[in-house]
């Protein structure tokens, strides 16, 4: 009988201290564990030895989305505190949202964020999300959110976002804005690094994925196989595809940095391994004892138990490897999560 995962196959115990809470001074200083499939090995190493792993060639994929300033941050009516978390735009120029506090944030309440900048809430969704407009005086709406949004670090950042953030929590080729969370597997990189990989002889090509809140819903289903994605916005551009099918063709390895790559080439795989360009919704599910077959190395930042991406590392590295790789980094002290530590999945 085919084995049934649930959660609780992807618990670890992470002393709280382990969680970084401000990135590194230099983002090519963290540290990156390599785990070696085949062998079944675990390596301790420094991300800038990144390269050093990758040959003529290869093929490193990223994720360009840029992270906006998604959180609002007003008062209601009354002078009480509010926050609008933005999603995502949609087509009527309404924004999906999420709000705080929920029970008191209802049609046709508006939340006051700047002088000349109100949010009205217009509608409950199904979800429990709510659709609002942005009534934006002498500006546009993108400037708007730019000047009054905040850095919409995760939940688990305790302290507020600070100036740094902007730039931090940001990849160094981020070009095109949508994202809720940061692509974190891409924090690492440097140009210098990247141009180091070039040298090499190896090829990088782009991807967008918009990352959306749901990246930290958590699993709440006994079995895995029950958990519902959300949905996020891609674009594989057929540059890229041509590139992952030509270094497949010629034996090469292709690199996902991160599982926001990886979910998005996966979504376009096609029966011979091959990809093809594309763009629309994906709410792809990666975890055992799916098989990748878009991509052969990934690198990746350390995740939070029970989480979908913890459930996709599992899958891609295989599910003991991956968490013996998880209890040996917590007894190394490696940096947890978004401003953490990396690993590299070869």
């Amino acid at each position: 009988m085919p084995r049934t995962w649930t959660a609780a196959d992807f618990d670890y115990e992470l002393p709280p201290a382990l969680i970084a809470q401000e990135p590194l001074a230099s983002r090519d200083a963290s540290r990156l564990m390599v785990l070696r499939r085949r062998e079944g090995t675990i390596e301790h190493r420094t991300f800038r030895d990144l390269p050093e792993l990758i040959a003529s060639g290869d093929v490193l994929v990223r994720n360009t989305s840029r992270v906006f300033r998604a959180r609002l941050l007003g008062t209601r009516d009354s002078g009480r505190p509010a926050e609008v978390f933005l999603l995502k735009r949609r087509a009527d120029g309404t924004w999906e949202a999420l709000v705080q506090p929920g029970g008191k944030l209802h049609p046709p309440r508006i939340v006051h964020v700047a002088p000349g900048f109100d949010v009205e809430i217009v509608a409950v969704t199904e979800r429990r999300t709510r659709l609002v407009r942005l009534r934006v005086e002498g500006t546009t709406e993108d400037a708007a959110i730019e000047q009054f949004g905040h850095v919409p670090l995760p939940p688990y950042i305790h302290r507020p976002d600070a100036s740094a953030d902007s730039a931090r929590y940001q990849t160094v080729y981020a070009d095109r804005t949508g994202s809720v969370a940061a692509p974190t597997a891409g924090l690492h990189f440097t140009p210098e690094l990247l141009a180091a990989i070039e040298e090499r002889g190896a090829t990088v090509a782009d991807v967008l994925l918009h990352v959306g809140a749901g990246t930290f819903k958590p699993v709440t289903t006994e079995s895995i196989a029950e958990h519902r994605m959300h949905e996020e916005w891609f674009a594989v551009p057929a540059g890229t595809a041509q590139s992952v099918n030509d270094a497949h063709r010629r034996g090469s390895a292709v690199w996902a940095v991160g599982t926001t790559t990886l979910r998005t080439l996966e979504t376009l795989v096609q029966p011979d391994g091959g990809i093809r360009a594309g763009s629309g919704d994906t709410s792809i599910f990666i975890h055992p004892p799916y098989e990748v077959r878009a991509a052969d190395r990934l690198v990746t930042n350390f995740h939070l138990p029970r989480s979908t991406l913890l459930m996709l590392v599992s899958a891609f590295a295989g599910h003991g490897l991956a968490m013996r790789a998880y209890a040996e980094a917590v007894r190394e002290r490696y940096r947890f999560y978004s401003y953490g530590d990396a690993m590299a999945i070869i």
